[in-house]
């Protein structure tokens, strides 16, 4: 791979996770704690619609991307209209118009995580060695993005508080415009018009049938529910630890700069260790994680020791999602990988999300004690503790890689009526016909 090459990929997944993780991280503590939402209300707005995005990712944007429109233009549209989406959710304040609005930004920003990790595949000479190198960049891009905020939220309180977070949203879609420009010089990245099942997403469906991608779902709809308790109620438990709105994403930032040890370490482990002993490694740190969480609450002397934990976070995401994205790529076909991979984000990011956030969130609102207004931590995060503990442990004994696919020709479309004469001239020449 070209020097030239992997600058434009890693750039281009720097850009793509700094526009995710600009909000991404205290979007929950604004919907609840400044704009006043409803625990339900933050879950629908923060998961639901992430849900739904996710559906549309995968029956319109995979068709779009495998079949119809070259992924770097498809990836340039997207960023543009997200973009200028962004500077419109910023000033959204009521549930309903934020709901609506920031669902249509979804719609357009979900379906590019996929393609990024697509378009990256389609180029990399190796993608179980090369992968992780390019995409410990969107690790970066995440980290990258939350340390201006330390100074854009210091000191601010009240209603300066809540007008410093909505840099979140100007920060992600000045972003998002960036990276629509930078799409363009992008590696051209085709569809595959005259492949032999016209709509791919319901191909990339059929995958199901086969043991090692059913299994691979189920756990990773698991595995996303749990990840979901970090982003739905991390920000808040850091708060009833005493720290600062303005240190969250720095301290969350931690894990993201563990993950890119560990994205450097992936290609190594998954040659030495195998899928299986990867993946459930990614799912157990959880356990870790979140049974500190738990031992921490109502404890603010802790809080050091709750900011390290998130170091866990980046073996989690490295290991079992960066894992699972890889795998696709290798054992799905190759005509339908774009909307395999929005198939696993549509149950990792849509119905992991959803549920997750609304699990979350009733969970929260079950647990806060009516006279305190204060959620019983220790209680919430022994939850995931336990899902992490038996979601490895079926993983280990379900789950088995099978074999990669024998890819079938592609069905020749039909000739223009050039490419005809030029047939019928040849046949001419050589005496078939006269």
């Amino acid at each position: 791979m070209s020097l030239g090459l992997r600058i434009r990929l890693s750039a281009m997944m720097f850009l793509t996770y700094a526009i995710w993780g600009a909000w991404a991280a205290l979007l929950p503590r604004y919907l609840g704690g400044f704009l006043h939402f409803t625990p339900t209300q933050v879950g629908h707005a923060y998961a639901t619609t992430m849900a739904i995005a996710s559906v549309v990712a995968m029956f319109v944007s995979g068709q779009i991307a495998d079949r119809w429109f070259a992924t770097e233009r498809f990836l340039a549209v997207s960023h543009l209209i997200g973009g200028l989406g962004m500077f419109v959710v910023a000033h959204q304040e009521t549930f309903w118009s934020f709901f609506v609005v920031f669902q249509f930004y979804l719609i357009v920003f979900i379906p590019t995580v996929s393609l990024a990790n697509a378009l990256c595949f389609a180029h990399l000479p190796d993608a179980r060695r090369d992968f992780g190198g390019i995409r410990v960049w969107a690790t970066i891009g995440w980290v990258a993005v939350a340390w201006p905020f330390v100074f854009l939220l210091k000191g601010l309180e009240g209603e300066g508080l809540k007008a410093g977070m909505k840099w979140m949203f100007y920060v992600a879609g000045a972003t998002s415009i960036a990276l629509a420009v930078f799409s363009l010089v992008l590696p051209h990245t085709p569809p595959n018009r005259t492949a032999r099942d016209r709509f791919a997403p319901l191909r990339a469906l059929t995958l199901l049938a086969r043991p090692s991608f059913l299994v691979l779902l189920v756990v990773a709809l698991s595995d996303s529910i749990i990840l979901n308790c970090y982003w739905r109620w991390t920000s808040e438990f850091l708060n009833t630890l005493g720290i600062h709105e303005s240190r969250h994403m720095v301290g969350m930032s931690i894990s993201q700069i563990a993950e890119v040890v560990a994205m450097f370490a992936l290609g190594v482990c998954l040659k030495r260790l195998g899928w299986r002993k990867v993946m459930a490694t990614g799912i157990f740190v959880h356990v870790i994680r979140y049974g500190i969480y738990a031992m921490s609450a109502n404890r603010p002397t802790l809080a050091g020791m709750v900011i390290a934990s998130n170091v866990v976070h980046g073996v989690a995401y490295a290991f079992f999602f960066a894992a699972v994205y890889i795998y696709v790529e290798e054992y799905a076909p190759k005509d339908v990988r774009a909307s395999a991979q929005m198939l696993f984000n549509l149950v990792m990011i849509g119905l992991g999300g959803v549920t997750g956030g609304q699990l979350w969130s009733e969970l929260g609102a079950r647990l806060t004690d009516p006279t305190t207004n204060r959620v019983d931590f220790q209680t919430l995060f022994m939850i995931p503790t336990v899902m992490a503990l038996v979601t490895g442990v079926v993983l280990l004994v379900a789950f088995r890689p099978g074999q990669k696919p024998v890819e079938e020709p592609a069905v020749p479309g039909p000739m223009s009526e050039e490419e005809q004469a030029r047939v019928e001239q040849r046949l001419r020449d050589l005496g078939y016909v006269e």
